[in-house]
């Protein structure tokens, strides 16, 4: 299937993730544990002398140079190199009737690094990550003993350091898998998969495909599909082919296709909530048209002689979801509204008067705010038609003006209220999105961003 909704991160968005990254790891090598050291080696002249290296204390690890590269079709490799670290310790020596011990400083330098990542995605849709393939190399270990016998010590110099070095090595690596399976993959797992919008929809923004690497950025296909949370329904129509273009200016872009959208107005007519009431109470006070049997009478005189001088209501309802498009003009949609007059009776009963139907061109700004997409419409031209009355014929076109004026000033200005707050774009925590930038292709809307982390 293809994705509702793209998530695309550049290679200046994964030099940023790796710079919070290796601060991250840096952190834990630096709290790595060392085991003690004991053995027997052979002196000419001299026999076995017997060494033990204990109390190993992990001064500071630093991780100065390292790089983050896409491997396509792969995933991810994190290259670090001309790592330092520094550790002391104490060392004991026995041989014969001769026992001696003292402290030592060890300095390790020119340390690399080479981790492989692997991304792919769980039972629930969630990203996943782990490490596929990790190597240490040490180039040079720096032993300082103090001591009596400086002789002695250079005898088992290779020795200590060597093992030491074979230690640290695996230790680096096992570390690399410890942090890359708890610390990444539990901030991986904060991504929303689902995001609940209201009492009435939510949006699945569940991964359909693992994570693919390409040369230029990292692409994560999501549903990206609205729906009702009282009842789930199948999407009557499938999402359209999405191909982003090559913009790298951003460290993140979304591609939302006009299937996203269009599932939201799927998903909210389902749950029946494209239904709006307008009452006299509600008229702006700047309005002169009053929702009355009395306004209304100068254009459908009946009403005068059927309801005298009664409040009356409109009911506004989608007869079907509302269906946008997406263009390099921008976003548009011709939503049909039908509007069910009724008259108030004094026993505070409906009487129905007429249904009308109203066709009109809307367009719509977007803009992203708190990380939420967010919206307003402005509406063109309206026509009205006559559905069907109870009141018998009158011309609908008298009615234009009433209802032009109603509709912009009391249904948008409620529609745009609600897309002013927003549906939630798909991002883990502690993520705010800043230099935002908005453009319209054919079918997708591209949305590109620079991202600020904040640690705990």
């Amino acid at each position: 299937t293809n994705p509702g909704f793209v998530v695309r991160i550049t290679q200046a968005g994964l030099d940023y993730a790796h710079q919070h990254g290796i601060a991250v790891l840096q952190k834990e090598l630096a709290r790595l544990k060392l085991p003690d050291i004991s053995g027997d080696f052979p002196v000419r002249h001299v026999g076995k002398v017997h060494y033990e290296i204990s109390s190993l204390d992990l001064r500071s690890f630093h991780l100065p140079y390292s790089r983050i590269s896409l491997v396509p079709g792969v995933g991810l490799q994190v290259s670090i190199s001309s790592a330092f670290a520094e550790v002391d310790g104490n060392w004991r020596v026995k041989f014969y009737f001769i026992r001696d011990h003292g402290s030592f400083n060890l300095e390790v330098a020119n340390v690399y690094i080479k981790i492989d990542l692997k991304l792919g995605s769980d039972a629930s849709g969630k990203p996943t990550v782990s490490t596929s393939a990790c190597s240490t190399h040490i180039s040079s270990v720096h032993v300082h003993f103090s001591g009596k016998f400086g002789w002695l010590y250079n005898l088992f110099y290779s020795v200590v350091a060597s093992r030491f070095r074979k230690i640290l090595e695996s230790k680096v690596c096992e570390s690399v898998v410890i942090s890359v399976g708890t610390d990444l993959q539990r901030y991986l797992q904060t991504l929303p998969v689902t995001a609940r919008i209201d009492a009435r929809a939510g949006i699945d923004y569940s991964l359909v495909a693992p994570p693919a690497a390409t040369a230029q950025s990292l692409d994560v296909g999501l549903k990206g599909e609205f729906f009702s949370l009282a009842h789930r329904a199948a999407v009557p129509f499938p999402p359209p082919a999405l191909a982003l273009p090559p913009d790298h200016d951003r460290m993140v872009y979304f591609g939302a296709s006009s299937y996203f959208f269009n599932t939201a107005g799927f998903a909210y007519h389902a749950a029946g909530a494209l239904v709006f009431e307008i009452t006299d109470a509600m008229i702006p006070k700047d309005v002169e048209f009053h929702l009355n049997t009395t306004t209304f009478a100068a254009f459908i005189p009946q009403l005068e002689e059927m309801y005298p001088n009664m409040l009356m209501k409109l009911r506004l309802s989608a007869p079907s979801a509302p269906f946008l498009s997406i263009g390099p003009g921008g976003l548009s949609l011709q939503p049909v509204v039908d509007i069910q007059a009724y008259a108030i009776l004094p026993s505070a009963s409906l009487a129905p008067l007429f249904l009308l139907s109203l066709v009109s061109n809307v367009s719509a700004t977007i803009n992203v705010k708190s990380g939420h997409i967010v919206g307003s419409l402005s509406v063109g031209r309206m026509k009205l038609s006559l559905k069907h009355s109870d009141v018998g014929t009158f011309k609908v076109r008298m009615l234009q003006s009433i209802m032009n004026t109603y509709a912009s000033s009391i249904l948008l200005p409620h529609v745009n209220e609600r897309l002013g707050e927003g549906f939630p774009l798909p991002l883990p925590d502690r993520i705010q999105l800043s230099n935002i930038l908005v453009r319209f292709h054919q079918n997708f809307l591209l949305l590109g961003a620079d991202v600020h982390y904040t640690p705990r």
